[in-house]
């Protein structure tokens, strides 16, 4: 793939599994993102291979950015697509990370750009993460939904497949790429509440790391993220507080939420999550 360009040598990786998070649609409260660069944070990483944005995005609706090096010198930044090796030499596999950006052109070239490079990678796995606007509470356990593409997988990690039929995102396309082409993958998604999406959430960005060190098998220090997420928290209590009508809705949302699950472990279903996903979806595509 010509947009595909490696930094050095293809490295030797330990049965890698690829985690993919892209900023736009997917990233409700940058919640995917922030748990993606947690997870970069807390080992040594290099960055092994870079997606040009010239083939995929359109510059007037994703603008580059200009600026500042060292106070003086100005540079431009591009919409970056970056393929991150982290080694893991306390657990039994490494990790491949793309810290990305929705492109807004040629979705299946670029899909099939990832499936090359997860290829020459040697890359066993695919896990994508995702967060999306949902009428769920603050104050309650993050909803995670879990999809994935292999039957087997569905049921030793206890997640679900979804009948959800409606509008997607990058992270839908890339996940049925790596299924059409043989890989393993899997999706995760976080339930931010859509009266605090505007701004970063990580509380979702946490339980999203904590449901991806299932999966991998890899434990993460996440300590900044952990106190990030007590504070958020507690600066979403004082701001409802003082805003009587915000804290009828997050009682009526939260007393709705306690009713639907039997316990502190049970969450909503894909399908409710998805029902919300696509009102989401059709909010955006108005604005």
């Amino acid at each position: 793939m010509d947009s595909l360009s490696w930094e050095g040598d293809i490295p030797q990786l330990r049965k890698p599994i690829l985690v993919c998070s892209f900023r736009g649609w997917n990233d409700a409260a940058a919640a995917a993102s922030t748990a993606l660069t947690a997870v970069e944070d807390a080992f040594d990483s290099d960055l092994i291979a870079r997606i040009d944005a010239e083939d995929y995005f359109d510059f007037q609706a994703t603008r580059p950015t200009i600026v500042l090096s060292e106070g003086q010198a100005r540079r431009i930044d591009w919409p970056q697509n970056d393929l991150i090796a982290v080694r893991v030499p306390a657990a039994e596999r490494d990790l491949v990370l793309l810290d990305g950006t929705e492109p807004n052109l040629r979705w299946r070239t670029f899909s099939e750009t990832i499936a090359t490079a997860a290829d020459a990678l040697g890359v066993e796995m695919v896990i994508t993460l995702g967060a999306l606007i949902a009428e769920v509470s603050h104050t309650l356990p993050v909803p995670i939904t879990g999809l994935a593409s292999d039957e087997k997988l569905v049921e030793e990690l206890d997640l679900q497949r979804s009948s959800y039929e409606g509008p997607t995102g990058i992270v839908g396309v890339v996940h049925d790429c790596c299924r059409q082409v043989g890989m393993t993958s899997a999706s995760l998604w976080a339930a931010v509440p859509h009266y605090v999406a505007a701004v970063p959430n990580p509380k979702a960005a946490l339980a999203l790391l904590r449901r991806l060190e299932g999966l991998t098998g890899i434990a993460v220090d996440a300590i900044d993220l952990e106190d990030e997420a007590d504070t958020y928290e507690d600066q979403i209590n004082r701001a409802i507080a003082a805003n009587p009508e915000i804290e009828e809705l997050v009682d009526r949302i939260e007393t709705e939420q306690s009713e639907q699950t039997e316990g502190p472990e049970d969450l909503p279903s894909a399908d409710s999550i998805a029902r919300d996903f696509q009102q989401f979806l059709r909010q955006q595509g108005n604005q």
